[in-house]
């Protein structure tokens, strides 16, 4: 009978404790949305009693390798659809870089090496394969040196380049002495020359831009010197260089110099290059210097190694006429004095500009016939704009010392000062306490991220996307020797801020989600999408063609980072289920009650072949 009555009170003290919790939650619910209306007066202690009473649990989402495959459909109220995987020929398959599709399009300046989407009745809707026998990168910096083959399984390469000392093949892995087509002894070395003409050693230049990188060796190096290197090259027949720049761990995009302006915003980079890049730099009028000088900082320099710099020595081993290079040089040297840029060094094969601070200290190209200015009132605007052979003009400057647009801390400090565009204005909509209170909220936001996967700053994520990077906080937050961040810009974005971005010391690029990205897959280890389900709800795209994106760039085991309203992060939660990707869903730094919450994922393990696999989260 004692027993009996033991369990009765038992029961009776449990329907207690559940009421009072129910009681508790239902009143803290209430509170928390009486103090986010706007009229409480308790904010920030409701705040801290939300914080302190989370009525939810959240299980830990394993970030090792090889998951357990557990489904949770049932709690999404539909059964998700289940994504086959793609036929093996398109492991490699790059959707605006098609092969096949660019030889259809004209070859006069570059142009079939440009973006070239698939129609809607042409885009995949499978997810991309891994080959067969892929394995993690090497660590940074020993991918710098290091590439699985597997990962990578192409040779031509080694053959095309073996005595410039691009890369070589040995056993079962690809190495990278450094060695470039300009810079046979390596790259370290070479950057050193620079180095004794460009202030490369004091945080000055931070920001460079590669144009033909080949497998980025100059950018691979660059990093050391705590300079971040934005490389691209055209998809062509040096087969998978941009694919090998990335699995090295370094910044790269495919993209070429052709007719449409680079997708980088006005006054970006503090140093250009082009080592024996091919890029016809005084044809059409001058075009791709003009464009050079677009996204060249004020101050800034620009570098040309290899032909035709040195001609006069070099034309015997170039296969060229000694007519033909001097003309060439003769192009190059007059438009850059139309340009107004300074030549501050020829030596060997290696030549360097810099440009002028601003207007004032050029007032010969005011008076210049020959300089046509850019009509456009907005010189960040370049998404599929046509290239045209004129002069981006200086912002306004009130004295002669002045630099136009405004004059750049050296880095690291660049990193969290305000920027100049900031300062100025030239962001609608974002004032100085704006930029600071977020440059706090993400500092804040990346902490959480922490606690939730802590791979996150060991150095296990070394190529990083943030698919919708605003101010560049979260990049700015999570700096690290260990990583770099693509910050990409929305081209639907409310306001253009990739300026700012730059001015930080970071780098990105400007990209609409509704179309491929310029990269191969598997390019990226950690992927953060703060609101772009909720950007791109009524466009013209589906969040399945996003989805499916993300997976095509995503390394298997790669990990995905949602920020989003509730409802937007539950039908992804539910379409990401079929994609063999492993998910779960988190709170909101100040607890369950704030609408917005966090989707972390991780992209299952498979390869070419393993078609017998069930597509479950």
């Amino acid at each position: 009978m004692a027993m009996k009555g033991n369990a009765a009170d038992n029961r009776t003290r449990s329907s207690i404790s559940i009421f009072i919790v129910i009681g508790m939650c239902g009143f803290f619910y209430v509170l928390g949305a009486w103090q986010r209306s706007g009229f409480g007066k308790g904010d920030s202690i409701a705040v801290e009693i939300t914080k302190q009473t989370d009525c939810t649990v959240l299980p830990n989402l394993s970030y090792d390798t090889h998951h357990d495959r557990a489904s949770n459909l049932e709690e999404l109220g539909s059964k998700a659809e289940n994504f086959e995987p793609c036929d093996d020929r398109y492991i490699d398959y790059t959707p605006c870089q098609d092969q096949k599709r660019a030889m259809t399009f004209p070859r006069a300046n570059m142009k079939y090496r440009e973006r070239h989407c698939p129609p809607e009745e042409e885009k995949l809707h499978c997810l991309i394969p891994a080959p067969k026998g892929y394995v993690a990168p090497f660590p940074w910096p020993k991918s710098r040196d290091y590439v699985p083959y597997a990962n990578v399984p192409y040779k031509s390469l080694t053959v095309e380049k073996a005595i410039q000392n691009w890369v070589q093949y040995e056993g079962n892995v690809f190495r990278f002495p450094g060695g470039g087509t300009q810079f046979p002894q390596g790259a370290d070395a070479y950057i050193g020359q620079l180095a004794s003409v460009i202030p490369i050693a004091n945080g000055t230049v931070r920001t460079a831009l590669d144009t033909g990188c080949g497998v980025a060796s100059w950018g691979a190096y660059l990093l050391k010197r705590n300079v971040l290197a934005m490389s691209f090259a055209p998809r062509d027949s040096h087969e998978a260089q941009v694919q090998f720049a990335l699995e090295r761990g370094v910044p790269a995009v495919i993209g070429v110099l052709g007719t449409i302006r680079l997708p980088y915003p006005s006054r970006a980079f503090d140093m250009a290059h082009c080592s024996r890049c091919l890029i016809p730099w005084g044809s059409n009028d001058g075009m791709y210097m003009m464009e050079v000088d677009r996204v060249l900082r004020p101050g800034g320099y620009w570098v040309l190694s290899g032909p035709p710099i040195n001609w006069k020595m070099n034309y015997r081993a170039w296969q060229r006429t000694k007519e033909d290079l001097e003309e060439e040089q003769r192009k190059i040297e007059e438009i850059a004095e139309l340009l107004c840029w300074e030549k501050v060094s020829e030596e060997g094969e290696i030549a360097v500009w810099r440009k002028r601070i601003n207007t004032d200290s050029c007032p010969v190209r005011q008076d210049e016939p020959r300089v046509k200015i850019c009509e456009s009132t907005n010189a960040d605007d370049v998404w599929y704009k046509k290239m045209e052979a004129c002069v981006t003009p200086f912002p306004e400057v009130n004295s002669p010392e002045e630099v136009a647009g405004g004059e750049l801390k050296t880095f690291p400090d660049r990193l969290n000062a305000v920027p100049p565009r900031i300062t100025s204005g030239s962001v609608p909509g974002f004032s100085v306490q704006k930029y600071q209170e977020d440059d706090k909220l993400w500092k804040k936001h990346v902490k959480s991220y922490k606690k939730i996967n802590r791979y996150l700053d060991t150095g296990r994520y070394r190529n990083i996307m943030d698919m919708n990077a605003g101010l560049g906080s979260f990049a700015a937050a999570i700096e690290s020797p260990k990583l770099w961040v693509m910050n990409v810009v929305p081209t639907i974005a409310e306001k253009s801020t990739l300026g700012v971005v730059y001015e930080r010391g970071l780098i990105g690029i400007y990209h609409d989600w509704c179309e491929a990205f310029s990269t191969y897959p598997r390019t990226y280890d950690l992927i953060h999408a703060n609101g772009v389900f909720s950007l791109y709800q009524d466009s013209r795209c589906k969040m399945e063609d996003i989805l499916l994106e993300m997976d095509r760039i995503l390394r298997p085991e790669g990990a995905v980072i949602f920020r989003d309203q509730v409802d937007v992060l539950t039908k992804v939660k539910q379409m990401v289920s079929g994609m063999r990707w492993n998910t779960k869903m988190a709170d909101h730094e100040d607890g369950p009650l704030v609408p917005e919450k966090i989707l972390v994922a991780v992209k299952q393990y498979w390869v070419s072949g393993d078609n017998n696999q069930t597509a479950v989260a």
